[in-house]
């Protein structure tokens, strides 16, 4: 690719397109509006959407959803679809936070059996489950036991008493990749990862504590179990520094292997290789090993938030009717059959940034769910409201059955803390009713609302393309992060 930034063509009102030029394979598709393609533009991350065209074995287009935003090699939400045959793997199409993702709890309670409750609940979640840069939790694994957790996932969690068999039906992959290959993972990955799980981390990583205000289709949120009122609980968290150190280790594999295979990229931080190669199945292998360790990582927080809950609030974990919506991934590399030109077709979907959303019938749906579809979880910003939706048909014929993952950043952290210079985010935040607790108020200056897209706007051009649709809306009334 040429090192200018290209242009973008209006299809309609949420559909832009970046033709096909140069050494691109495949046009790329941004999923946006008017006022935030301007925005998508003076990002230059359309840039980096046209370098993922560029790969071998792109299908389709190179995709990229409303909450796009620059990254490291690809854009943050972008989508790639790679034929099994031909294409190549490429790490920085699915990111140094292997599997960060979302779930979502929802429980029996509503606003007044928190009562006074609020802040001892939140100082107890704060307490309870360790977050900031580098923390480490409660449990310190041998290396044994955690090659197990690479291998089973959530699973190892909840044999070890961390939740309910039940956890695992509404978490994707029933919480265990199993391509995982722990043989694959460095020693150094393995030692990173030793006293971090149960941990939240710093970044945009949060947990949060919500008020369901809106429904939106009462039939397909009463299959989720939600309800005007009521309160839920959301956490966003990932493989922490085990998963950042897979991808830091088979970045310099795949760089030689790029090399090797006389793959030309656009850009370096593309480094591949051909799908079939030993070097691109031992990073599927290790990204699975981490993605397993991320779920086994949300499944513990859970356990605790449970636990916390029943504490604080002096009810029985049963009474408190704290079940599992769903759990879904943001930054991962899946085997999966779509249609490709009317014909079924094996891909190597790599996800950055953005989530699945598959549309009723899919036999990788949890069953209670099949015949409405899966629900998505869309994370707003720390103040600003949080959405599930449901994926729809026409996501399965353009996306890979994939959408947005969150609001997505509109400018830099260090630009966040110079614009929040002066100000008290955390008071900002309590005069709309929501109490935080952090351990560096930096963390709150990063991740302030003002920091990124308009939640509502992304949310808009996910509904209105027809990918997913609106079933309900929360509210945060008190968010704990790193």
């Amino acid at each position: 690719m040429e090192k200018g930034i290209p242009q973008l063509e209006k299809i309609d009102d949420f559909h832009w397109l970046i033709p096909k030029t140069g050494e691109m394979r495949v046009p790329g598709l941004i999923y946006t509006n008017e006022k935030m393609a301007k925005k998508i533009y003076a990002d230059g991350s359309p840039l980096q959407v046209a370098n993922v065209a560029c790969l071998p074995g792109v299908v389709n287009y190179s995709l990229a959803m409303p909450d796009i935003h620059w990254g490291y090699g690809a854009p943050i939400g972008g989508v790639a679809g790679i034929d099994a045959q031909d294409g190549v793997i490429v790490p920085g199409i699915i990111g140094y936070d292997i599997n960060c993702g979302v779930r979502l709890l929802r429980t029996d309670l509503r606003k007044p059996n928190l009562k006074e409750k609020l802040e001892d609940l939140l100082n107890g979640l704060f307490r309870n489950i360790p977050s900031g840069v580098g923390s480490t939790g409660k449990l310190h694994l041998k290396e044994g036991d955690l090659k197990k957790v690479l291998h089973s996932g959530a699973r190892w969690a909840v044999e070890k008493g961390y939740g309910k068999e039940e956890d695992l039906e509404f978490t994707e992959e029933e919480g265990c990749y199993k391509l995982a290959d722990f043989t694959a993972v460095s020693s150094h990955a393995i030692e990173r990862g030793q006293n971090q799980l149960g941990t939240l981390g710093a970044g945009n990583h949060f947990m949060e504590i919500q008020l369901v205000e809106e429904i939106y289709d009462e039939k397909i949120a009463s299959v989720f179990g939600l309800f005007p009122g009521q309160i839920t609980v959301m956490i966003h968290t990932g493989s922490r520094g085990l998963g950042y150190q897979v991808c830091d280790d088979y970045l310099k594999i795949l760089g030689k292997a790029t090399e090797k295979y006389g793959i030309k990229v656009p850009d370096r931080q593309l480094v591949c290789a051909p799908i079939n190669s030993s070097e691109a199945q031992s990073y599927f292998s290790a990204m699975a090993a981490a993605a397993n360790y991320a779920w086994a990582n949300r499944q513990v927080i859970t356990h605790w938030a449970r636990e916390t809950f029943s504490k604080v609030l002096e009810v029985s974990p049963e009474d408190l009717g704290m079940k599992l919506v769903y759990d879904v991934a943001h930054n991962i590399g899946k085997i999966e059959e779509h249609l490709v030109k009317g014909k079924k077709e094996k891909l190597y979907v790599h996800r950055k940034g953005a989530t699945r959303a598959f549309a009723a019938g899919r036999k990788e749906i949890p069953l209670p769910y099949r015949d409405v579809g899966q629900p998505v979880l869309i994370p707003g910003t720390m103040g600003t409201a949080s959405y599930v939706l449901v994926g729809r048909e026409k996501a399965m014929e353009e996306t890979w059955g994939s959408t947005c993952h969150g609001a997505g950043r509109e400018m830099s952290r260090h630009q966040a803390i110079k614009e929040a210079k002066g100000r008290m985010i955390e008071k900002e935040l309590k005069e709309k009713g929501i109490l935080s607790r952090t351990k560096n108020k930096r963390a709150l200056a990063e991740e302030a609302p003002f920091a990124y897209k308009d939640i509502d706007l992304v949310v808009e051009v996910v509904e209105k393309s027809g990918l997913c649709k609106k079933i309900a809306k929360m509210i945060p009334l008190g968010v704990i992060k790193g």
